[in-house]
């Protein structure tokens, strides 16, 4: 036995990773990076069955007040033409999302100052009411008194990445934010029970597999509900325009393969950026590890100009089309489609945290 499938087999049965052991399976080539895949692929099946649970993504508005050095909607890009959907165009999207197979929808959207917590909690009301979907939020970092006025109003879960948990990276590219506040705001929604998502980008500029492989650890000390991260890719109208892809593409999908080794019962999307990256990149993650996929149902009006990175998949497409099309891809993998929201399996008890406790300190891995 060589000494990746050592350190596999001891992940597969529970065992912890020393950071100097991610690096190296971050590193694997040839039939080791085939057998870091197989062994996400089996834990996913052991630990989460075969369903695939689709969580339908509504991009309500490009609207940020954020100057994010990465971000296609920063602030800063002054070609962004914006939109902001009206609450019956969400409802209306919402009520398309039960008839095209999803559980749950996504609302997302930048941190837009005008959208206020009143006007999303009537939306919540009102999509739990006509629906009954679960509902994932992802609009940025929220004071804890409106994070409680969300979860009143229906809220289920929410999604608030942490991107990197370097500080230095942090800092170079978030200018509007700490990254204490928003390990903060993720504390504060554990403490009230919230179904937590966060993650990382995968190869930042100026990360080395070292960060990446700290990067995973983090998440893992997080104990998260969802872990979505995808490669960082350099939009053309940001300051980061110029910055190149890893030099392995491997490495991302590595690291989602091994987030699932130390995270077995967290659900893990195959998310959009991976198609982005490179023609049935999705595909290829659903195999390494992932299940939950998120089509996106933004009106097509809209989609186009919601664009975090460049070459966006299905810009060009409706929810219709986006829900026909995740079918057809899980026929192609022998992947039956989940029914039912997919909540979390690590917190059944709703209302109940089971992230008691402080949020683990970025210390040590900056």
């Amino acid at each position: 036995m060589n000494t990746t499938q050592q350190i596999l087999t001891r992940l597969r049965h529970g065992g912890r990773a020393e950071l100097s052991e991610l690096v190296a399976l971050l590193k694997a080539q040839g039939e080791d990076c085939n057998l870091i895949y197989e062994a996400a692929d089996r834990m996913r099946q052991e630990q989460m069955g075969p369903e695939v649970f689709l969580r339908g993504i509504i991009e309500f508005s490009n609207i940020c007040k954020n100057r994010c050095l990465y971000c296609g909607i920063s602030i800063k890009n002054k070609d962004v033409k914006r939109y902001r959907m009206s609450d019956d165009e969400i409802i209306n999207t919402a009520h398309n999302a039960t008839k095209w197979g999803c559980g749950t929808v996504v609302l997302q959207s930048g941190e837009d100052p005008n959208f206020s917590t009143d006007q999303m909690c009537t939306l919540l009301r009102r999509i739990k009411a006509e629906t009954g979907l679960a509902v994932t939020l992802s609009i940025g970092i929220q004071p804890r008194f409106d994070l409680v006025k969300l979860q009143e109003a229906g809220c289920d879960r929410y999604l608030l990445r942490f991107e990197t948990s370097h500080s230095e990276s942090f800092a170079k590219i978030h200018p509007d934010e700490s990254f204490e506040r928003r390990g903060q705001c993720l504390q504060d929604l554990r403490e009230l029970g919230f179904q937590v998502g966060s993650g990382f980008m995968i190869g930042l500029p100026g990360a080395t597999l070292e960060m990446i492989a700290q990067d995973i650890l983090y998440t893992t000390q997080l104990k998260l509900d969802m872990i979505g991260c995808g490669p960082f890719l350099s939009h053309p109208g940001t300051e980061l325009a110029d910055e190149p892809l890893l030099d392995d593409i491997s490495v991302y999908y590595k690291t989602i393969a091994l987030v699932r080794l130390l995270n077995p019962r967290a659900h893990i999307p195959a998310t959009t950026a991976f198609d982005a990256l490179e023609a049935d990149g999705r595909n290829n993650i659903l195999t390494r590890g992932a299940n939950i996929f998120m089509p996106n149902l933004t009106p097509g009006k809209y989609r186009v100009f919601y664009q975090l990175y460049p070459n966006k998949p299905c810009v060009d497409e409706d929810g219709a089309a986006c829900a026909m099309c995740v079918r057809g891809r899980l026929a192609s993998l022998n992947r039956p489609l989940g029914s039912g929201p997919g909540h979390s399996i690590l917190n059944k008890a709703k209302g109940k945290s089971r992230l008691a406790g402080s949020c683990p300190s970025v210390k040590g891995l900056t």
